[in-house]
């Protein structure tokens, strides 16, 4: 859930609940003001209907006086308007009426007399009901404010998830928009533009320094290769031939980390049998004992990718199985969408993710040819092609699969 729906059903339980408060203070205002003029017309309304059974106007007039009354002339009928006291007499009848602004009136009939009393103190008490009720209208206009004030102030933060995002994804050069506030958010920006410009300069360094280290090696290993074959056989030349091999290894390893680093990167992506994928693969290693390799193809499919990146992707699970392999040989399975390298060995100790970063391996492997960047370029190989690599261990084989579907 986004911050902002978040920010938006606080202020929604807010409005309504400021609402309903309105609505239920009204009630109980009403309520309790309907109970005090219904007890003081009834307590008035004896003395009143005396003086209008004895005919005694003037004294009727001076009590109206008296209690801060008025005789009030009203058209409309008595009937019409709703009533919360009803009282019959002798030759006549007392009603408290209720009127459409919510103020009462006490009605009184004798013969064919009849009167309307209003008590002026409701004027007060109408005004004072307006008042609240205009203050909580503010309130909740003051709320509407407040809520939309708030989204302009995290309106900013969508702009700063697409740019993290948009960096994160790779784009190095992707800045925020400076604003204009100076706020905390302000802040953010500026710090998180002084961040990327500092990680941008590292990775471009980093990257050129694998590029320049990788391609000045290329040179002298092969020269030294040359001056190799001129060497007489001894043991020395084989393992000077292993420490040069390892070196070359670790320089086209760098050498293809940093190109699939590379925002430029373009595949070439055609539609391939995986038998012509699985050759591919094999035919860019240099397999010393091919009786160590066991490949079972039960199945026969397609998929669309770049046959170059992935056969090399699929040659380095080959050669981290025949590299850490204890015994026994390493099974390449094909099958269903599916293609699995099996070797036997110890089970990983750690997670997958672990072995799939940069010069990560076993420890207890260390004296193992291999720089630990195998499992980093399959990754990062799948990931162009939205491919999926996953890792079990069962009947003490180590299985690695590429799930192409």
């Amino acid at each position: 859930m986004s911050i902002f729906t978040k920010v938006f059903m606080l202020f929604c339980i807010s409005i309504v609940l400021m609402l309903y408060l309105s609505m239920k203070t009204n009630s109980i205002t009403d309520e309790k003001i309907e109970l005090i003029h219904k007890e003081k017309y009834i307590q008035a309304s004896k003395e009143l209907f005396n003086y209008l059974v004895n005919g005694d106007i003037a004294t009727l007039n001076k009590r109206v006086q008296e209690l801060n009354y008025e005789i009030k002339i009203i058209d409309t009928k008595n009937e019409a308007l709703p009533s919360i006291y009803k009282q019959t007499i002798s030759f006549g009848e007392i009603k408290i009426l209720k009127q459409e602004d919510n103020s009462y009136v006490l009605f009184m009939q004798y013969l064919d007399d009849q009167f309307y009393f209003y008590d002026r103190s409701q004027k007060k008490e109408i005004e004072q009901k307006k008042h609240l009720n205009y203050l909580i209208l503010a309130d909740i206009f003051m709320l509407i404010i407040m809520f939309l004030v708030i989204i302009n102030i995290l309106r900013p933060l969508q702009t700063i998830s697409k740019g993290i995002k948009k960096f994160g994804s790779g784009d190095y050069s992707s800045r925020l928009v400076k604003s204009n506030t100076h706020d905390e958010i302000g802040e953010l920006v500026d710090r998180f533009n002084t961040m990327a410009q500092n990680l941008e300069t590292l990775i471009v360094s980093r990257t050129q320094f694998l590029s320049d280290i990788s391609h000045e090696l290329r040179t002298p290993i092969s020269k030294a290769k040359i001056s190799l074959e001129m060497i007489e056989d001894s043991k020395y030349k084989t393992i000077l031939k292993k420490s040069i091999d390892n070196i070359d290894e670790l320089t086209n390893e760098l050498l293809e980390l940093e190109r699939l680093n590379s925002k430029n990167l373009v595949l070439n992506i055609e539609n391939h049998s995986i038998e012509t994928i699985l050759a591919n693969a094999l035919s860019k290693m240099i397999i010393e004992n091919e009786e160590d390799i066991d490949v079972q193809v039960l199945d026969i499919f397609y998929c669309k990718a770049d046959i170059n990146y992935i056969s090399i992707a699929i040659k380095n699970l080959i050669d981290n199985a025949l590299k850490y392999k204890e015994n026994g040989k390493v099974e390449i399975v094909v099958a269903e969408g599916i293609l699995e390298v099996k070797n036997y060995g110890k089970k990983l100790s750690k997670e997958l993710e672990y072995y799939m970063e940069t010069f990560t391996q076993e420890d207890s492997s260390r004296n193992i040819k291999g720089y630990g960047l195998g499992l980093n370029i399959v990754k990062r190989v799948l990931s162009y092609h939205n491919f999926t690599l996953e890792y079990c261990y069962s009947n003490n084989q180590n299985i690695f699969r590429i799930i192409f579907n």
